[in-house]
């Protein structure tokens, strides 16, 4: 007979990944619990255990509750993690789901503490996006007048629930299977009107983009409202988000990250560019970005912050090709957009540009080898709770790869690693 202690190795990586969720400052997930004057307090599971689950189980790759629940029945690791508490997988879900912004700020705290301990400089970063398939399927998207026709079913559907009288329930089905069905139908409902508050937008967002002529016909899903159809890495087009990773050039630590639905990168520079700037105090030497990314009102907000940009220069390759000069300042540019184009004509530039995908492209890999392919949660705020915790894992193992764990931990007995 063994104790749980003793089934798991003194070595095995899930005890590291304790120390480092028992060394987090998790106060914020303990708030709503938390017994108050007037209130009683809850019982419910620690949520450092229910951290440490979720953070172990990214760390293996895996992105299911229900797969976790059963492996806190049968593996040793997960056993030792919950110490002989029971966790059923809907306290799994709800608990991924409803940290966000707690999730932001365990990141923003990691980054602060190493920027005060002079281990990071943020003096170069590096940003890109990947398309990551939304909870949707392609058969969910609806066009206004359809949509329209099924906001009235499903009205007309919860009315007809609501006016059947208790007697009819109680001979027909039970109290809480109507209650079942009551919560479905306005759930339905909710999702109905988002789509069609999405379909606003997509229509908004058509009638800017005056160079295109699009003539189809903008639709939006009835189950997850806030996905869109983008152009995947395949060439083929899903219900997908855009994933924005913002990535210290030193380290490949991410410092950032950002869920959106829009489904270009052009313009998504600026933004997580600012919400560096604003978390950390810091404002970046160099910023790194591929081609998608160049706008010319980035590119001016940018250089009037002081931050010098380094891409790719649209067109450059066709215009080399046709035995014309790609990095000449155009008439129509303005200053800073036109010392990008000079810029990048040197070699100085375009060395420092060819360090974009071992920068920028490395959390993508690691989270795609960590199963972040596609969102197992529907909206664009989960979606991002959901990148929060593989952006954690990514930064954990970076952190020990390093040796910067143990002043995160508040151990500085060992040094830093020199890369």
């Amino acid at each position: 007979m063994l104790s749980l202690d003793q089934l798991v190795a003194s070595d095995h990586r899930v005890r590291l990944v304790w120390d480092y969720c028992q060394s987090l400052d998790l106060s914020p997930f303990y708030e709503p619990i938390k017994s108050l004057q007037g209130t009683r307090g809850r019982n419910p599971i620690d949520p450092r255990i229910l951290f440490a689950l979720w953070f172990y189980a990214t760390l293996e790759g895996i992105t299911s509750a229900r797969r976790i629940a059963e492996l806190t029945t049968r593996d040793f690791c997960y056993l030792w993690i919950c110490g002989g508490v029971t966790v059923n997988y809907h306290t799994l879900s709800d608990f991924r789901t409803k940290h966000t912004e707690e999730l932001e700020q365990l990141l923003s705290d990691s980054i602060t503490v190493l920027l005060n301990e002079k281990l990071i400089t943020l003096e170069t970063i590096g940003q890109d996006g990947m398309r990551v398939r939304a909870s949707a399927g392609s058969s969910s998207f609806r066009s206004e007048p359809t949509l329209q026709r099924m906001q009235e079913e499903a009205e007309k559907y919860l009315k007809e629930l609501n006016e059947q009288s208790e007697q009819e329930n109680q001979a027909e089905v039970s109290a809480a299977e109507q209650a079942a069905r009551q919560r479905a139908a306005e759930e339905r409902l909710e999702r109905i009107k988002a789509a069609q508050d999405n379909l606003e937008e997509l229509e908004r967002r058509r009638r800017e983009k005056k160079s295109r002529k699009s003539k189809s016909t903008p639709r939006a899903s009835t189950t997850d409202p806030e996905a869109v159809r983008m152009k995947m890495g395949d060439g083929g087009f899903r219900p997908a988000f855009n994933v924005q990773f913002a990535t210290d050039g030193q380290t490949r630590i991410v410092v950032g990250v950002d869920v959106n639905n829009q489904g270009s990168d052009m313009g998504q520079m600026l933004p997580v560019y600012e919400s560096v700037c604003s978390t950390y105090g810091v404002v970046p030497g160099q910023y790194i970005v591929d081609g998608g990314f160049i706008k010319a009102a980035d590119i001016d907000a940018l250089d009037a912050a002081g931050t010098t940009v380094y891409g790719a220069v649209q067109g450059a390759e066709k215009a080399v090709a046709d035995g014309k000069t790609p990095y000449q300042a155009k008439p129509t540019d303005s200053d800073a957009m036109g010392r990008f184009r000079e810029r990048m004509g040197t070699e100085e530039a375009q060395a420092i540009y060819q360090q974009r995908p071992s920068i920028a492209e490395f959390p993508n890999a690691e989270c795609r080898n960590r199963g972040l392919n596609q969102f197992s949660v529907r909206g664009q705020r989960k979606a991002l709770g959901q990148t929060l915790w593989h952006v954690l894992v990514n930064n954990f193992n970076r952190f020990q790869h390093l040796g910067f764990l143990p002043h995160l931990m508040g151990e500085h007995s060992a040094p830093p690693a020199s890369s």
